[in-house]
């Protein structure tokens, strides 16, 4: 199977599995920590473009477990998240991994946090490097083991 391929199996994976869980997910720790993943997966290469960033607004507006929370609530917050990311990267990322951290206290949150920087980090069709790294340190964040996730 191509590499692509596999990609795509594992995002529509994660997100068949996260909307086995939507009516779990309704926590502000979740969202907060979800829009912060979502800032640093689109951020992960230290820049973002207007349409990258469009693109995973749109990606947060439609994604069916995020529908359990305001859509210009989200917006706000992704947007927040990833100005901090935009302003200075690495001290942005301190503070957008204490926002993914707060899921820590509710395993199914963080592996669902997880799950949707997979998601996000895949819809384009290439999970890269980069953005696979920045899951992995993720995963670190919530105590959460990498391989759980194929990273």
């Amino acid at each position: 199977m191509a590499l692509w391929d596999r990609i795509k199996d594992s995002a529509s994976t994660m997100q068949t599995q996260l909307m086995a869980k939507k009516n779990d997910l309704k926590s502000g720790a979740f969202r907060d920590a979800s829009m912060a993943m979502c800032a640093l997966v689109a951020a992960a290469d230290g820049t973002i473009d207007p349409a990258e960033r469009r693109r995973v607004a749109q990606l947060i507006a439609t994604n069916e477990v995020l529908q359990n929370f305001p859509a210009d609530d989200l917006q706000r917050r992704f947007d927040d998240n990833l100005n901090k990311l935009v302003a200075d990267f690495d001290f942005g990322k301190v503070s957008v991994l204490q926002e993914i951290a707060k899921a820590k206290k509710k395993p199914a949150e963080a592996r669902a946090v997880i799950q949707i920087g997979i998601v996000i980090g895949g819809a384009d069709g290439d999970f890269d490097k980069t953005e696979q790294a920045i899951v992995r340190e993720a995963c670190f964040t919530l105590d959460l083991p990498p391989h759980e996730f194929d990273l």
